[in-house]
């Protein structure tokens, strides 16, 4: 069954946000937030997550009206057939499961008339025992030597999402010491390789087709390093492929007992859980990336079986509406305070804007309201000595979500206390902002003339009204990873949904790729075909060198 097609601006829901949108709009948080019958209105609890919403620009009304606008757009049929393994990915014919390949195998999962789950339990437990053999030593290279390094090999989702992931479990690595190649840039896997030991170096290429350009380019540069360094029988020692192109594999040199399938009903961006999460496996070992699947199933079993009103992704997802089609936001930063989720902004990027980047609904109609987010950020306090300045004084109106953490992972660690000060204290300000009258006070006490603090009040005026949703979980942890990004998963189908758009689908990676394989050919042939003038002055100016 194909999900339905409801333009949300034709619901009755949205006439009467518009409605309301006018009269809320100007409204001071700090009076909302006051005001508010019931504060608990306002929080999401669920496990160790604590989510704050109560410093948006919204009120009960508000919140009653985005769960309208969500039920008239059957939000609850559409999570039901994406759980049911319908194929709701309708332009590429396809299922949207990677809620699957985390299920905890108690209940069937069916696509096509068959059941997926053994096959997923399959691959779950091939994982495990190349993982631990990997470890263990029980698995070595071809001079006999225990591998000390993995180097992932893939782009995109077959990198953004299981280097974030590393990055964020750093604290509960294997012994192994993983690294990371994606550009087809040759500096960079040419710098990634120089200091690796060829004898101690497992190498995992990540391509559903083989065929992937950047993929390959740099698997065929490192197995000739290889072969220089060892000799061609190493190859099917060192390394291993996630791919469901069997010849190129065996045309490579793979060994089949070192192959892991995949699944044309997972999204690259969304595949991190699968076999594309075999080099997290090997940093962090089989048990923890097994407590990040299981996070994230409890996230998918709150989001299915949870009232839209409690519901954490939906209630997320129709404040972005929210901020994006009435108050005409165009972007979302993503602030956590932790550097070890330093790669989530980017991860996120990934997963939100290539699902969400449409602009034709799911009748193929143009679609003439704002989809998608532009989503950016860093950690904490980073970013707040570079881009809050924006935030806080800037003339865009830039909707936060801020993410820390009660706990921090190290007992040594005297510093948790200023981070977190630091987290509340900057949600507090983006909302309250600084009034004329306090400015001119401060001034005053510090000093300054009346001409002076004349000259110079507007500069320190803080507008403040600026919206934050507010993340506190207890400790990062694998299994509290694992939620957390689910809960992002299912924020962007939720906007999918209601914007009436395809989220699994991406068509627009397509088209640079098809025209990259054209001027590479011209670029080897130095003979340039008819492209517009900037094009051929660029390619000319290039072969000039």
């Amino acid at each position: 069954m194909t999900l339905k097609k409801i333009n949300p601006t034709k619901t009755k829901s949205w006439s009467k946000l518009t409605a309301h949108f006018k009269e809320i709009e100007n409204k001071e948080i700090k009076n909302l937030l006051s005001s508010r019958p019931n504060p608990s209105d306002f929080n999401l609890s669920w496990n160790d997550f604590n989510i704050d919403i109560s410093k948006n620009r919204i009120d009960n009304e508000t919140l009653n009206l985005l769960i309208d606008l969500s039920k008239e757009c059957d939000l609850e049929d559409a999570i039901s057939k994406q759980f049911s393994g319908d194929v709701i990915n309708e332009t590429e014919k396809r299922a949207v499961l990677h809620t699957a390949i985390r299920t905890d195998g108690n209940k069937k999962i069916n696509v096509n008339g068959l059941d997926v789950v053994p096959s997923i339990l399959e691959t779950r437990n091939q994982i495990k025992k190349f993982t631990n053999d990997v470890i263990s030593g029980n698995l070595k290279g071809h001079t006999g030597k225990l591998f000390t390094d993995v180097v992932n090999i893939g782009i995109g989702g077959s990198d953004l999402g299981p280097v974030m992931v590393v990055e964020a479990l750093k604290h509960y690595s294997s012994r192994l010491k993983p690294h990371f190649v994606s550009n087809v840039d040759g500096d960079h896997v040419l710098e990634i390789i120089k200091d690796l030991n060829p004898e101690t170096t497992l190498f995992v290429i990540v391509s559903k087709t083989f065929t992937t350009q950047e993929t390959i380019s740099n698997a065929n540069t490192i197995k000739n390093w290889l072969i220089s360094k060892l000799d061609k029988n190493a190859i099917s020692k060192h390394f291993a492929a996630v791919s469901t192109n069997l010849i190129e594999i065996e045309n490579f040199g793979i060994n089949s007992k070192m192959v892991f399938s995949m699944n044309d009903w997972v999204g690259g961006r969304f595949s991190l859980w699968s076999s594309v999460g075999l080099s997290i496996s090997l940093a962090v070992g089989y048990e923890n990336f097994n407590k990040l699947l299981s996070g994230a199933n409890k996230m998918d079993n709150h989001f299915q079986n949870t009232k839209l009103e409690n519901n954490i992704p939906v209630v997320l997802a129709l404040l972005s509406i929210w901020y994006n089609n009435f108050f005409e936001c165009e972007t979302e930063a993503v602030i956590p305070y932790t550097q070890y989720l330093s790669r989530l902004p980017a991860y996120l990027q990934q997963a939100i804007m290539e699902s969400n980047g449409k602009s034709v609904d799911r009748g193929g109609n143009p679609v003439k309201y704002q989809t998608g987010n532009i989503i950016w950020g860093d950690t904490g306090t980073n970013s707040q000595h570079a881009f809050f300045q924006l935030i806080h004084q800037g003339t865009k109106l830039i909707p936060c979500d801020f993410i820390g953490f009660k706990k921090p992972l190290f007992k040594e660690n005297t510093q948790h206390d200023k981070l977190m000060s630091n987290f509340f204290a900057q949600t507090e300000a983006l909302m309250m902002g600084k009034s004329e009258k306090t400015v001119v006070n401060e001034l005053k006490n510090a000093g300054l003339s009346e001409h002076e603090i004349n000259s110079l009040k507007t500069f320190k005026i803080f507008e403040g009204n600026r919206p934050t949703n507010t993340f506190v979980i207890d400790q990062l942890t694998p299994e509290s990873l694992g939620s957390l990004i689910a809960m992002y998963e299912h924020k962007i189908f939720v906007q999918g949904i209601i914007w009436n758009i395809y989220s699994y689908d991406q068509w627009g990676v397509e088209l640079g790729k098809q025209l990259a394989s054209k001027v590479l050919k011209e670029i080897e042939n130095k003979k340039i075909s008819n492209h517009d003038s900037s094009t051929n002055s660029l390619l000319k100016s290039y072969l000039s060198n």
